[in-house]
């Protein structure tokens, strides 16, 4: 798996899956757990990963949409 995105913000992650599922591609979200860690103020940031195969499709959707995004 590859790294799509890497955010803070909640509401971009769900909308992020929810569109990465309509398309049917593979993803995860990893480090959603951290919050015990850091007392759930928002700090550290969740990844969205994708399958290596499907990335190129992934970010030509987050294109489209026109997410901001650090590759």
């Amino acid at each position: 798996m590859k790294e799509l995105l890497r955010t803070n913000d909640m509401v971009l992650i769900s909308y992020i899956e929810s569109v990465l599922a309509g398309a049917d591609i593979g993803h995860v979200v990893l480090d959603g757990n951290m919050s015990v860690m850091e007392g759930s103020i928002g700090v550290l940031p969740r990844r969205v990963m994708v399958d290596e195969e499907e990335l190129t499709r992934a970010y030509s959707l987050l294109d489209q949409l026109e997410v901001e995004y650090d590759r």
